[in-house]
C-alpha cells in the first residue's frame, strides 16, 4: 500500500491538518484499521468500490463522502485497485466549509455527499491537492476556528484536564462547552479528552520500544492503573498493548 499525506495552503492550514492518498498495490487485500482521532474529514474513491465502516458502507467510484468523528476504530479494505482521497479537518473545522448536520449526528458514519457538496472528479484527477486547496479557499465561511481555545487547552494538558476547569479556563459553563462541542466536534468535551489522552498513551507506548511499563505509561497519562489504559486501548483500536 501507498500512503503519502501533504500540508495544505496557509490560507486553510489553520481548518485543516492534511490531505492524503491512499493507494493499493498487488499485495493488498486485507483489511486496514484506523483508530479515533476526534476529527471529522471527507474521502473521494478514485478506486474501484471501496468497502468501509467495517464492511457496511460501499463508497463508490467518483464520490465524496463526510466521515464523521470516530468513538472506536473502524476497518476499510484495502486491495490492488483501492484508490482514495482524503481530507483531515481539524477538529469543530467542518462548520467552516459546509452547512450540513451537526457533527453529532454524524459520529462513527460514512455519509455521500449530495453533488453540489462534492468534490469535481474531472478537476480532482488534474491536480489534487492544488484543486482541494482552491476548494476549501472558495468554501470558508470565516477566519474564526470555533472552540479553538478549549481544544487547544485540551491538546496541551494531553487530555488531562477536568470539564469543570476546562470550562472556567474558557469563561463558559459546562453546559454551554458541552453544547457547543457536540455541535462542532461531535463528541462531548470529556469524550474528545479520553481520546487525545489515549492517542497520548499509544504514542508513548509505541515509542517505548518495551522500555517502559504499562504502569508507568498509565500514570502518565491520567489513569487509575494499567487496567484502566488497557481497557481504554482495546475499546479504541481493538488490540491489546502487546499487538500493537
Amino acid at each position: 500500500m501507498e500512503y503519502r499525506e501533504i500540508k495544505p495552503c496557509q490560507e486553510v492550514a489553520p481548518f485543516i491538518h492534511s490531505y492524503w492518498e491512499m493507494k493499493g498495490d498487488k499485495f493488498d487485500g486485507q483489511w486496514e484499521r484506523i483508530f479515533p482521532d476526534g476529527c471529522a474529514g471527507l474521502v473521494m474513491n478514485l478506486g474501484t468500490t471501496c468497502l468501509t465502516d467495517n464492511g457496511s458502507v460501499y463508497m463508490g467510484f467518483g464520490k465524496t463522502y463526510v466521515v464523521g468523528a470516530m468513538t472506536s476504530f473502524k476497518d476499510s479494505y484495502i486491495d490492488s485497485e483501492t484508490h482514495l482521497l482524503g481530507v483531515c479537518l481539524k477538529p469543530a473545522a467542518f462548520a467552516t466549509f459546509y452547512n450540513y448536520a451537526p457533527q453529532n449526528e454524524l459520529i462513527n458514519t460514512t455519509v455521500e455527499f449530495e453533488k453540489h457538496d462534492s468534490f469535481s472528479i474531472d478537476k480532482i484527477l488534474n491536480n489534487p491537492f492544488d484543486y482541494l486547496n482552491r476548494y476549501f479557499i472558495d468554501r470558508r465561511k470565516d477566519q474564526r476556528h470555533p472552540l479553538q481555545s478549549a481544544i487547544r487547552d485540551i491538546h496541551v494538558t494531553k487530555g488531562q484536564i477536568s470539564i469543570h476547569e476546562l470550562a472556567k479556563r474558557n469563561c463558559t459553563s459546562v453546559r454551554h462547552l458541552e453544547r457547543n462541542f457536540r455541535k462542532h466536534v461531535g463528541l462531548s468535551p470529556k469524550a474528545y479528552s479520553n481520546i487525545i489522552r489515549f492517542q497520548n498513551a499509544l504514542t508513548l507506548i509505541k515509542n517505548s520500544g518495551g522500555d517502559r511499563s504499562l504502569l508507568d505509561i498509565a500514570f502518565e497519562c491520567g489513569y487509575y492503573d494499567h487496567s484502566h489504559l488497557t481497557n481504554d486501548l482495546k475499546r479504541n483500536t481493538g488490540l491489546s498493548p502487546s499487538q500493537l
